[in-house]
């Protein structure tokens, strides 16, 4: 798979959702994974994660530069012929030991097939005092990082909802990516998907070319959104400019019924205004924010 865009961070008034700045990494520094349990993956393929809790060293092949704090990275399977083990939607842990011996973990998100054999991929963004992306980021090709899993965080079923709608913002877009991607390659899944996915600038906004050629491919299953912050003077955008809002979400999203799901992915802010934090990675919390305010209930809403 072929990555070329870069991710980016968000901020929040009341009920709008700057698309300006993320803190953390939505998917690896807001809670603690050290101790958090392994589903056991059942399937008759040889994979390299079985969730059996045990840590595999895995040996970076290619590491590519997308911006200057974002990277395309490659790593290897067991085996040429071996699949990762992960189910849509799954993340990894991963660890390593500092000079003073302290265990940093964290979970990351694969954007590659999960019947990709033999590598698995990633698109790590540096962070400021990121302890493991700085860590990821400085990796040698060769060089071996420790992984773990795979952690379940919804096992996706073909048609479990007649439409879906993901509401991410900067690195979020990972699970809801695999998500999208599940549900379109498989010719059986007639589930619609409405992304909603908010960046700092038209430069920052991760896997837009593989985003845009499934929406092309399925125009009538998949619509997607993009919200910048500012675009660049001159340049030719067609998304939108500026806040995520309640209202644009109230025009664009499906009314609540058992019929739909939204899952939301994204910084600190993109949850307090959309849906309301996570408490831990097993404990949702109470939905707030404008889906809330919208009539959604808590089981309409999944946060990752």
């Amino acid at each position: 798979m072929s990555l070329s865009h870069s991710f980016a961070k968000l901020s929040h008034p009341k009920y709008l959702i700057p698309i300006a700045g993320v803190a953390v990494a939505s998917i690896g520094l807001a809670y603690q994974y050290s101790t958090m349990s392994t589903a056991p993956i059942s399937n008759e393929a040889k994979v390299t994660f079985k969730g059996d809790n045990e840590w595999v060293d895995l040996k970076l092949l290619k590491s590519e530069d997308l911006t200057h704090n974002t990277k395309h990275l490659t790593f290897k399977l067991n085996s040429e012929d071996e699949l990762s083990g992960l189910v849509t939607a799954s993340c990894l842990l991963t660890k390593f030991v500092t000079a003073k011996g302290n265990n940093v973990i964290r979970p990351y998100t694969p954007v590659s097939d999960t019947e990709q054999k033999g590598t698995i991929e990633f698109v790590v963004k540096k962070y400021e005092g990121g302890k493991m992306s700085s860590h990821i980021f400085d990796l040698k090709e060769n060089e071996t990082l420790s992984f773990k899993g795979p952690v379940v965080k919804w096992k996706w079923e073909p048609n479990q909802f007649k439409s879906i709608s993901l509401i991410g913002g900067g690195t979020g877009i990972t699970p809801l990516y695999q998500l999208l991607h599940e549900i379109t390659k498989n010719p059986t899944d007639k589930t619609k998907v409405n992304l909603i996915f908010g960046n700092v600038s038209t430069d920052d906004i991760l896997i837009k070319k593989e985003i845009d050629a499934i929406a092309n491919a399925h125009k009538d299953q998949v619509k997607v959104t993009y919200f910048v912050d500012k675009a660049k003077e001159g340049e030719a955008w067609e998304g939108k400019v500026g806040y995520i809002t309640k209202d644009f979400l109230a025009s664009e999203l499906d009314k609540p019924s058992s019929d739909t799901k939204v899952f939301v992915c994204g910084p600190p802010g993109l949850y307090k205004a959309v849906s309301g934090p996570k408490v831990s990675p097993t404990d949702q919390g109470e939905l707030t924010g404008a889906l809330a305010e919208l009539g959604y209930t808590k089981e309409q809403v999944f946060k990752f």
